[in-house]
C-alpha cells in the first residue's frame, strides 16, 4: 500500500505486508513498483490521484489491475465522457467550455441561469460556484478563475430542485455484479460529500430506479469496467441525466457495504486479480431497516468561515447510523454528528430566505409550534408564517439597533435551533443571514442551513418518541419470524419531566408527547429500571408491549 496519509499509519498500517508512507506522484509509485517486482498495481482505491496517474503509468509498461486506463481516462476526460454518453444514448445536463466570459455568458443565457461554473481540473468541487444571473457569472470568472484557451471553464446548467443520486457498484468486464443506490436528503447544489445519505432510497420513483439501473449498466458496458466504479445523477420529474462518473470507489463504498452486509471491495479486488466472483443477493425489500449518513464540520474551529451548504466541499468527517426507519436512522445520524436537538425551554428560530422555501417550512413550523417549541423568525418570514396561521415572534435581524434582536437572543441562549435557508444560490458574506449562521455556530446553537434537512428532522422530531437499544446484528436480523429481542429502548426525557415515567404508547400515538432532547453530557445520564417491557420485533405502528412478567431492562434517562 502506498499512501501519504498519517491516519494510514495509525489505523492500517497492518492491513498490507508493507505499508509504503510515500507521496503518490508518478516517478514514486513506478520506483517502488520496480522494487517490489509487484504483478500489478491497483488504482481504484485511492481517490482522484491514482486515477490520473493510470495513463502514464501504464505507457511505462506498469500492469493497471481491473478497469483499463483508456477506460479511466475516458471517464476522468469530460470531452470524452461527453461522447461516449451520446454514443450510446445517455442524457447529461448541457455544457460547454468557455475560454472568455463572453462565451460563458452567452451559453448561460442560452440554456437560462443558474449555471453551474468549473474552473479546469478540480477536485472535490473546489472554486466551483452556481451563478444565479449575468452578474455573479462575471464576478465569479473575473475574480475567482484564470480563464483563458489553455485553461477553460467548464459552463453547465444547474438544475434547480433536483434529486441527486448515487450509484455505487462492482462489475466485471462491463457487467455489474453488485449495486447500491442511494439518495441525497438535499436537492442538488450540495456537494455529495457534505449531503446526507440515504439507503435503501426511500422517495425515488420505482421508474427512476428502473433508469439509474439500465443508464448505469450501459456505461459500464461501454467502458468495460472492471472493479468499483460510481456514478452520480441528477433526477426531477422522472428526468435522469448522469453528473459524472468516477471509475474509483467513492467514499460510499463503505457505507454500502455496512448498509447490506456486503463487502463491495473484496468482491471489486477478486473481480480486478481475476479470481471467480459470487455476486451476493441483495434484496431492496427484504432490508426491515434504513442507513442514514451524516458529514461532520469544523465550523466552529475556522473563524469567519460561512456555515452553508454549496457545491464546494466542506466537511471534515463523517457518521453513518442505524434505524428501523428512515426517521429514526435520520436523528440518531444527526445527533452523532454533534446536532444538539433544543429544549422545550428554548426556541427555535426561522430565518428563511427564498420564499417557496418559506411556503414548504410553514406548515413544518406548525408541527414544531403543535410540539410545544417556541418560534421565532426575521421580520419577512414572521409575516409569511403569520398569513399562514404560524404563530412566530418577529425579532430584530443583527444589524438592527433595536435590542434585544437575534444576535443577542443567540449570544444569551434563549435560542436552542437556527433553521437559516439562504436566500441567494451563492453566499454573501457580510449579510444578516451570515451574521446570524456565524452567532449560532460561534455561541454552539445548532444549525440548519438546508430546506430538505429541515424537514427531515421536523419530520423525524414529530414521528419518533423511542428509539430502541439494538446492535448492529439485530438490524441485519430485523424481520426474521420468529426473532425476539431483548434490548432495552432508549427514551429521552425532557428535564421538566424528571422523575416521571413515559407511556407506553406506539411512535405515532400522542402527538404532543414530549420529544427527544440531546445528551449533553454522561453527568446527565442515569440508569433506572423503568415500567416497561422488553422489545419485541415490531413494525412502525405495531405495540411495544409484552408480558409483564418479564425481566425489566435497564434504561436510560436524559434528565
Amino acid at each position: 500500500v502506498v499512501n501519504y496519509n498519517p491516519e494510514t499509519v495509525s489505523t492500517d498500517y497492518d492491513e498490507s505486508d508493507r505499508l509504503y508512507f510515500e507521496e503518490l506522484s508518478f516517478e514514486r509509485v513506478l520506483d517502488i513498483y520496480e522494487a517490489e517486482r509487484s504483478m500489478g498495481v491497483v488504482v481504484s482505491v485511492g481517490g482522484q490521484i491514482p486515477n490520473i496517474l493510470a495513463l502514464p503509468l501504464s505507457k511505462q509498461g506498469v500492469n493497471i489491475l481491473g478497469t483499463s486506463p483508456s477506460s479511466i481516462d475516458c471517464a476522468e476526460d469530460r470531452n470524452k465522457f461527453s461522447a461516449l454518453l451520446d454514443s450510446i444514448g445517455v442524457d447529461q445536463p448541457r455544457w460547454c467550455q468557455a475560454a472568455n466570459i463572453d462565451a460563458a455568458d452567452a451559453f448561460a443565457q442560452e440554456v437560462t441561469y443558474p449555471v453551474l461554473v468549473r474552473p479546469s481540473y478540480v477536485l472535490s468541487g473546489a472554486a466551483m460556484r452556481v451563478a444565479a444571473d449575468r452578474e455573479q457569472l462575471r464576478e465569479f470568472l473575473e475574480t475567482a478563475a484564470d480563464v483563458s484557451d489553455e485553461h477553460p471553464v467548464v459552463v453547465s446548467k444547474f438544475i434547480v430542485n433536483a434529486k441527486e443520486i448515487e450509484f455505487d457498484a462492482v462489475a466485471k468486464d462491463g457487467t455489474i455484479l453488485n449495486y447500491a443506490i442511494s439518495e441525497h436528503v438535499e436537492n442538488a447544489g450540495v456537494h455529495s460529500g457534505d449531503a446526507t445519505l440515504v439507503l435503501p432510497a426511500q422517495k425515488l420513483y420505482t421508474e427512476t430506479q428502473r433508469r439509474v439501473k439500465r443508464i448505469a449498466g450501459n456505461i459500464a458496458a461501454a467502458l468495460k469496467i472492471t472493479g468499483p466504479f460510481n456514478i452520480q445523477f441528477i433526477s426531477k420529474s422522472n428526468d435522469v441525466k448522469v453528473i459524472e462518473c468516477n471509475l474509483r470507489a467513492s467514499r460510499s463504498f463503505p457505507f454500502v457495504s455496512k448498509t447490506f452486509q456486503t463487502n463491495f471491495i473484496e468482491l471489486a479486488t477478486r473481480a480486478m486479480v481475476g479470481l471467480p466472483v459470487h455476486p451476493a443477493n441483495i434484496k431492496l425489500l427484504d432490508l426491515d431497516f434504513c442507513c442514514v449518513k451524516s458529514s461532520l464540520f469544523s465550523f466552529n474551529r475556522l473563524q469567519g468561515a460561512d456555515p452553508t451548504l454549496g457545491v464546494e466541499m466542506a466537511s471534515t468527517g463523517e457518521v453513518a447510523c442505524f434505524g428501523q426507519d428512515m426517521h429514526e436512522a435520520y436523528l440518531l445520524s444527526v445527533m452523532s454528528a454533534g446536532l444538539k436537538l433544543p429544549p422545550k425551554d428554548k426556541g427555535i428560530l426561522f430565518a428563511v430566505g427564498p420564499l417557496d422555501a418559506k411556503e414548504s417550512l410553514a406548515p413544518y413550523a406548525q408541527t414544531l409550534s403543535n410540539m410545544g417549541f417556541k418560534l421565532y423568525g426575521t421580520e419577512g418570514t414572521a409575516k409569511h408564517f403569520a398569513e399562514r396561521e404560524v404563530a412566530v415572534e418577529a425579532l430584530a435581524k443583527p444589524s438592527s439597533s433595536v435590542h434585544p434582536n437575534i444576535k443577542d437572543m443567540l449570544s444569551d441562549g434563549s435560542i436552542g435551533l437556527v433553521i437559516n435557508i439562504p436566500d441567494a444560490l451563492n453566499r454573501v458574506d457580510e449579510s444578516d443571514g451570515y451574521r446570524i449562521r456565524r452567532t449560532a455556530v460561534d455561541f454552539g446553537v445548532s444549525l440548519i442551513t438546508n430546506e430538505k434537512g429541515a424537514i427531515a428532522l421536523i419530520s423525524a422530531l414529530d414521528n419518533i418518541k423511542e428509539i430502541p437499544c439494538l446492535s448492529i446484528q439485530d438490524y441485519y436480523a430485523l424481520g426474521e419470524a420468529s426473532l425476539s429481542y431483548n434490548k432495552p429502548t432508549q427514551r429521552l426525557i425532557r428535564s421538566n419531566l424528571v422523575g416521571s415515567t413515559t407511556s407506553s404508547q406506539t411512535p405515532r400515538a400522542a402527538r404532543s408527547a414530549d420529544q427527544f432532547d440531546f445528551l449533553q453530557s454522561n453527568k446527565q445520564v442515569q440508569k433506572a429500571n423503568i415500567e416497561s417491557s422488553l422489545l419485541r420485533k415490531r413494525a412502525r405502528t405495531g405495540s411495544l408491549s409484552a408480558p409483564s412478567t418479564e425481566q425489566l431492562p435497564e434504561m436510560m434517562q436524559i434528565q
